[in-house]
């Protein structure tokens, strides 16, 4: 099992080398001079070229990579070309509110979806089943924006529940928190619900066909046990790789979530760098979404062992 996890540990470091050359050679490869952004369309070549020395743009590239790449290991993002604050405490201030989203989101869909998806494939071809199909099917068809301002008419305008907008460090109060953070997280669970319900549904008719779940069924196990305890256990691989993949999607794409219902996250974050050409703010955004994506695969990959022995090996 050590083995194991050193080889997929291990396996990390290129990708991660790679995604660093990709960003690095962002900033220096892209149309567009970043000491002109700074100075302005009135600076002089004096002022340019004086910029370009504080920022170790007129060296080398190999040089400024190692340095960036030291930079990077101190935890220096960089300081942002537009509001001259530090990147790394620009993302700070935003990572909270996306991460507990994303965090929410994944456990209410998890909650829903994978019982959701057994039920399905436990009656094939029943009415349950069929719903669970539509809804699946009305997950993917309606974009997110919409599911959000129907969720903000019905639970926020007319009954009153939940605030339109803003949001609540969960320091200030579990209530306060869920109390703004409920709506965001449904709209974002209604596609990953309907991903992770048609997929635990596939996976477990699959399972259920096999000899072993005849085997169970005909000693007189109960049929919770036989659905959790044996189909269930044997059909989450798939299923696993779906909620981390759906996990590390949500990290980056929470853009239209996070204008729909004004939470300052880093996705709002993204695009305002993005429009502005902000790139050292860029830079962090693509390093850490990536960072996570790695980490987030990675664990999925060595919780794969604890349900299938097999994959150690």
């Amino acid at each position: 099992m050590l083995g194991y996890i050193l080889r997929r540990i291990l396996a990390v470091i290129p990708v991660m080398l790679l995604v660093a050359v990709f960003v690095f050679l962002l900033l220096r490869l892209t149309p567009g001079d970043p000491a002109a952004i700074i100075a302005g369309d009135m600076a002089t070549p004096a002022q340019l070229e004086r910029i370009r020395e504080a920022m170790g743009l007129n060296q080398p590239l190999h040089i400024q990579f190692v340095t960036w790449v030291g930079q990077l290991l101190r935890g220096d993002l960089g300081v942002s070309l537009i509001s001259n604050t530090p990147v790394a405490t620009m993302v700070a201030d935003r990572i909270g509110p996306t991460f507990s989203i994303a965090i929410l989101t994944i456990l209410m869909s998890v909650a829903m979806a994978v019982p959701m998806g057994v039920l399905a494939a436990w009656k094939h071809r029943s009415a349950a089943d069929y719903a669970v199909m539509t809804f699946s099917v009305l997950g993917f068809s309606v974009p997110v924006f919409v599911i959000g301002y129907i969720f903000i008419l019905i639970f926020s305008l007319q009954l009153g529940w939940f605030p339109v907008q803003g949001y609540t460090p969960i320091g200030s109060g579990v209530g306060a928190f869920l109390s703004n953070a409920f709506l965001p997280a449904l709209t974002l669970s209604t596609i990953y619900i309907a991903l992770i319900a048609r997929m635990t549904r596939a996976n477990m008719l699959e399972v259920l066909g096999e000899d072993y779940i005849r085997t169970a069924r005909a000693k007189g196990a109960p049929e919770r046990t036989v659905l959790f305890r044996h189909a269930l256990k044997n059909a989450a691989v798939p299923i696993l790789t779906v909620i981390g993949s759906g996990f590390a999607l949500l990290i980056g794409g929470v853009v239209v979530t996070e204008t729909v219902f004004n939470i300052p996250g880093i996705g709002r974050l993204t695009v305002d760098a993005i429009l502005a050409r902000d790139y050292p703010v860029i830079q962090a955004m693509i390093l850490l979404t990536s960072f996570l994506y790695v980490l987030v695969n990675l664990l999925i990959d060595l919780s794969y062992s604890f349900f299938d022995p097999r994959i150690r090996y």
